[in-house]
């Protein structure tokens, strides 16, 4: 996009040559208004903040699991999912606090569907306006179930609009070493569970939780949607999410101690979530009820320093391609990585609530 001013008529592009248009986008306001924070939403998302700071502060001795899709890609089905989370939430509530996982931006090694937000009609139309407000609506309908959310902040932008509806965000392996995440992070209203890097590196999320734990002062929008000079106090609330690496699992004991020291060593807390799912399940589903299995007896034996696990689980097991014809897709069956399916998730779920009822309460300080 080249202005040249009457006085440069003719000479070549300096800026934006490779941009083809600017699209505007509405405020965060103006999002926020077309989709208001009810009473009740307001109360699921306070409240959950709350627990997951209780659990890592170890005034709550509960086990917090992140289970759901692994992206979010039909409302209606995503609904159906949350509807029966809740319904198990209220049934496991007094050993596990589940919060819902609600993914809609997916990072990407080199091209294909990148989510919800961005492309919410599936076929390269990439209406992002549309993707954020049915986006935000969906978040406000899980949360005034009484379920809270937790999502991936892939964007910096995107909190802006969905953020107060949000009670605990993941940054991705992916992203952990991004400074404009760890800036970001440091400003959100969320604890904030950092992956170790792809390559299985422990360290990029301790240092990611350090920096996030900082003031920092970076460029972002305001609720107007004018840029802005984003200053933040820290977020003492980041913890270290082992998801494996290079294609080898991270959750067994050895593991655990070791990320355990490199925490301590850091002069951190030592919280750690397991991702039962990526390179800790080898990508396969079916080994996602294993992992969980691993991690609730290391609770059951004594470890102390895991708070929490994640699940990529959906109604259908498995995946499904993107078919031209989105009348084809399978309902309740995920578009991106491949997940458990309904009846395992509660089968998991339920047996770790069983195992650890009488365990969690030794382990509040």
């Amino acid at each position: 996009m080249n202005h040249p001013d009457k006085t440069n008529v003719g000479t070549p592009d300096i800026e934006n040559v490779n941009v083809t248009d600017f699209d505007p986008m509405p405020s965060p306001e103006e999002i926020h208004a077309r989709v208001p924070l009810s009473e009740q939403a307001a109360r699921t998302v306070m409240q959950g903040r709350e627990a997951l700071r209780n659990i890592l502060d170890r005034k709550d001795p509960r086990l917090f699991v992140v289970v759901g899709p692994c992206s979010i890609h039909d409302p209606a089905a995503g609904l159906d999912y949350a509807r029966r989370l809740k319904k198990l939430s209220d049934e496991l509530n007094d050993t596990l606090l589940l919060v819902m996982r609600v993914y809609f931006e997916k990072p990407r090694t080199t091209t294909g569907w990148k989510g919800f937000i961005n492309d919410p009609d599936m076929d390269d139309s990439f209406n992002v306006a549309k993707g954020m407000e049915l986006a935000r609506a969906f978040l406000r309908d899980v949360a005034e179930l009484g379920l809270p959310a937790g999502t991936e902040a892939l964007d910096p932008i995107s909190p802006q609009y969905l953020g107060d509806l949000t009670a605990w965000t993941a940054i991705g392996a992916r992203t952990a070493e991004s400074q404009t995440h760890r800036e970001m992070s440091s400003g959100l209203s969320t604890p904030v569970g950092f992956k170790n890097g792809t390559n299985g590196d422990v360290g990029i999320a301790i240092n990611a939780i350090l920096s996030a734990s900082r003031p920092h002062s970076f460029l972002g929008i305001n609720g107007e949607g004018k840029t802005a000079i984003v200053r933040t106090s820290g977020n003492r609330y980041g913890h270290l999410v082992l998801r494996g690496g290079d294609g080898r699992p991270n959750y067994d004991t050895v593991s655990v101690r070791m990320a355990e020291q490199a925490l301590i060593k850091a002069r951190l807390p030592a919280n750690i979530v397991v991702d039962c799912s990526h390179a800790n399940s080898y990508k396969d589903p079916d080994l996602q009820p294993l992992v969980m299995s691993d991690v609730i007896n290391q609770i059951r034996y004594g470890n102390h320093s895991l708070v929490g696990t994640m699940i990529e689980s959906n109604l259908v097991a498995g995946n499904q391609p993107i078919p031209q014809n989105l009348a084809l897709l399978r309902y309740g069956c995920s578009v991106t990585d491949a997940c458990v399916d309904w009846d395992t998730t509660e089968s998991m779920l339920r047996e770790a609530a069983n195992v650890l009822r009488n365990v969690l309460p030794t382990r509040k300080q």
